[in-house]
This record gives structure tokens, C-alpha cells and sequence, in this order.
């Protein structure tokens, strides 16, 4: 009985070795196969025109009082002060819409339930950085589903940009509800390419450009040369910088960006001009620098999530960060973080979480300085 049982644990073994060998090998390969929607691409019908009015359309707005994602702190943060200086935040969530094989639409629907518990985690851990610096408005979206940035058939393209009608229409209505005062614009992954779009089609050159304290475009790359001057902000230099950009993708050593270098490269810039050749931006999230690097010390937080069951922990001084010449950001050897470090150690997923305290230190002195100017 003692040897079946040794023999069962060994064959085990061999497929998980075999599974995982398999993985590294095609392991790209593997997640389109099984992420990219089947089926035709249907196009969405236009939400109604006041959809946005609704407060049930957003994951976070501020009379949003029970169950708003977006005012966690986790323990030994203090919440925000009612007197301190306020922005009004727009963050836009990344793709939380995942599904395999004969269960893939090609946009979420806005009732899947999965897809909505997803986002409102991505909200909690993401944009609660940004609440000492203001109220965090984060809509709900049809969004694209994960298997579009997989493909390069057309239904990819037209899912994101169905889904970015969506965020229009939000940011549209966000800037009804708050005509006047400082704005601060975040997102993450397709959240960020999103809001790329907003900023080339709605806020730059235009007057809602003057409000703008900041904008962070992580997760998804942009060219220093080749985008940044069609969206009418530069890349944020220093802390005590406003009215500016900061993007960083975060990648554990050895690192394998080919994915995303590909990808930026293969397509022109949202001026026109050809990426390809030109520098991706990449700011340190620890100096809030363009470049640089900073050692694990000055890490002001990173949320540890991984004790399910729990909120997540800030642990201070476990991250160190350098912007490496590809552009992407080095966090150093591994770090336990949880199950969804990507291939190529890629800690996409963990861009906000591995940096969480840096961001909210960041965001409050780009909004003084704003304030300041």
C-alpha cells in the first residue's frame, strides 16, 4: 500500500515537473490558445445617455458611503482628513474580465458577477492609494476581455474600443460632477490604455488639461518620444512634480519583457511616429523620478495579500526598484507576492500593490506642488 502511494506522489511529480517545463516552453502559446474568445465579435449597444448619473454604474464615487473599495487603508494607515487638500480622482480598473474557451465573450457584460468581485479588488488594492489625495471616482465598464491583448485579430481591437466608449462616457460624466478644481487620472493595464485614449482625445489641448495634477499610466507602456508629446504632459522628472506622467511596469530578475517590447514596438505612437527606437517611459515609483534607481529601504509599502481570508498587510523596505535600459522597471530577485506573477517573472498584477505606500506619498506631494503652482 506504502509503495502504490510512492508511486502515485511520483507519477504526480513527473506531471507537474512536465506541466511546468511545458509551460516555459509555449507558455504564451498555452494562455491565447485557452484565453481568446471563440466567438464572432458582437458589437455593444450604447449605454443610455445618463448611465453614469446612476451611482450603481461605479465601483467608487464619493457618496458611494458602504462597501466603496476605494476608502480602504489597511492597518497602521491612518485614514485621510476631512480638511486636507482634495483632487478628484479618476482611475479606471484593469481587466478583471477573464474567461476561457466556450465561456469568452469578447466584452463583459456589466451583471458577471466574477468579473465585478474581480474589479472591486483591483479598486481596493489600486486606488486606495490615491484616497488621502482626494475621492476616488472608478467606473464599472464593459471592459475587453483579457484574450484581446492576445490576438491580433480584429475583434481585439474592437472589444477595447467598445470598451472605451464606456470610459468616455464616464470620464464625461466625471467632469459634469466636478467642474472646477484639481483632477487626478490613474489606471492600470487596460484601465491605462484607456486612459491614454482619454488623454489624446479629451484632455489634451483643451481647457480640463490645466486641472490635471498628475496622471499614472502604469501597466501599459508609453514612449517618451512617440506618445508623450500628443498627450500634452511630460514625463514627471522629480517628486515635487506636477502637472506631469508617470508610468513603470514592474519585472522581477531574470527578467523577459520581449512580450511587452514586442508589443510596444510593433505599433506607432499616438503621435504618429513609429515606437519603435524610441525609450519607453519608466518612472521609479520609490523616487518618483523619471529613471533611477532606489534600494529596498525607502520602500514606503507593499501590500501583502497573500493570507486569504485576511486584508492584505503593509510591509515596509521589501521591494527596491531601477528602471533597467529596456524600460521596464526591476524590483530585484523574485518576491512572494502570490500566485499571478506572469511569465518571464512579470509582476504586472502587482504593479500598485509591490509600491502602494510610495504612490500615496506621491500622489499627496504632486498634488501640493499642483496646489502650490
Amino acid at each position: 500500500m506504502a509503495r502504490k502511494f510512492l508511486y502515485v506522489v511520483a507519477g504526480l511529480i513527473v506531471l507537474v515537473i512536465a506541466a511546468l517545463l511545458a509551460y516555459r516552453v509555449w507558455g504564451n502559446a498555452l494562455i491565447r490558445m485557452v484565453m481568446v474568445p471563440r466567438e464572432p465579435f458582437q458589437q455593444l449597444q450604447p449605454l443610455p445617455a445618463d448611465a453614469y448619473v446612476d451611482a450603481g454604474m461605479w465601483i467608487a464615487r464619493p457618496d458611494i458611503v458602504t462597501n466603496n473599495p476605494a476608502l480602504w487603508t489597511p492597518a497602521g494607515v491612518a485614514p485621510p482628513t476631512a480638511s486636507a487638500p482634495k483632487a478628484a480622482i479618476f482611475f479606471i480598473h484593469p481587466t478583471s474580465y477573464i474567461t476561457t474557451f466556450g465561456d469568452a465573450h469578447w466584452n463583459a457584460r456589466l451583471d458577471d458577477k466574477d468579473s465585478a468581485a474581480t474589479a472591486m479588488r483591483f479598486v481596493m488594492g489600486q486606488a486606495s492609494a490615491f484616497n488621502a489625495a482626494g475621492a476616488v471616482w472608478a467606473p464599472r465598464y464593459r471592459q475587453a476581455n483579457y484574450g484581446a491583448f492576445l490576438t491580433d485579430k480584429p475583434a481585439g481591437d474592437q472589444a477595447l474600443a467598445a470598451a472605451y466608449l464606456d470610459v468616455a462616457q464616464a470620464f464625461a460624466a466625471f467632469l459634469k460632477a466636478n467642474p472646477t478644481g484639481p483632477l487626478i487620472l490613474a489606471g492600470h493595464s487596460q484601465g491605462t490604455r484607456h486612459l491614454l485614449q482619454l488623454l489624446r482625445e479629451q484632455v489634451a489641448g483643451k481647457r480640463v488639461a490645466d486641472r490635471v495634477a498628475a496622471v499614472y499610466a502604469v501597466g501599459w507602456p508609453v514612449s517618451v518620444e512617440a506618445d508623450l508629446p500628443a498627450l500634452g504632459l511630460p514625463a514627471c522628472a522629480r517628486r515635487d512634480q506636477a502637472h506631469c506622467i508617470v508610468s513603470w511596469q514592474s519585472y522581477a530578475e531574470p527578467a523577459d519583457p520581449s512580450a511587452v517590447v514586442e508589443t510596444f514596438e510593433r505599433n506607432s505612437g499616438y503621435t504618429g511616429r513609429p515606437r519603435k527606437g524610441t525609450h519607453m517611459l519608466c518612472t521609479n515609483p520609490i523616487t518618483g523620478a523619471f529613471n533611477g534607481a532606489a534600494p529596498a529601504s525607502a520602500n514606503k509599502g507593499t501590500l501583502d495579500a497573500r493570507e486569504e481570508g485576511k486584508p492584505p498587510k503593509l510591509l515596509t523596505g521589501i521591494v527596491p526598484a531601477r528602471c533597467d535600459t529596456s524600460g521596464v522597471l526591476m524590483i530585484g530577485e523574485p518576491v512572494d507576492m502570490g500566485p499571478f506573477t506572469l511569465p518571464g517573472n512579470n509582476y504586472h498584477v502587482y504593479d500598485y500593490s509591490l509600491f502602494w505606500g510610495n504612490v500615496r506619498e506621491d500622489a499627496k506631494k504632486r498634488l501640493a506642488a499642483f496646489l502650490k503652482e
